[in-house]
């Protein structure tokens, strides 16, 4: 079984950046594309971004322009969030997919305070 192990979500001020950080928990082969969700309080989980193996990306029109993904040459994926907003509030989770299936991460927390 696979398991995301996420890091880097907490409380920030708005306006100030965040880095969240995802790697699987063990040695594998690299998924096809990773990236991260969000859920709000009351809303459906959503797309933030997403990367693939060869470094094609797709933002939500609500984070271009303030977030960038990235991801080292195996599994580890990065979400760096900027010029954060009081509705970016809402646990964020990894997401990882191959042939072999999709994969989630337990979720972080990401607070943004005014």
């Amino acid at each position: 079984q696979v398991q995301l192990v996420e890091s880097g979500g907490g409380l920030v001020q708005a306006g100030g950046s965040l880095r969240l950080s995802c790697a699987p928990s063990a040695p594998r082969l690299r998924f096809n594309t990773m990236g991260w969700y969000r859920q709000a309080p009351g809303k459906q989980r959503e797309l933030v971004a997403s990367i693939t193996n060869v470094g094609g990306t797709n933002f939500a029109d609500s984070v271009k322009g303030r977030f960038t993904i990235s991801r080292d040459n195996g599994n580890t994926v990065y979400l760096q969030m900027n010029s954060l907003k009081l509705e970016d509030t809402a646990v964020y989770y990894c997401n990882a997919r191959d042939f072999t299936g999709v994969y989630w991460g337990q979720g972080t927390q990401v607070t943004v305070s005014s």
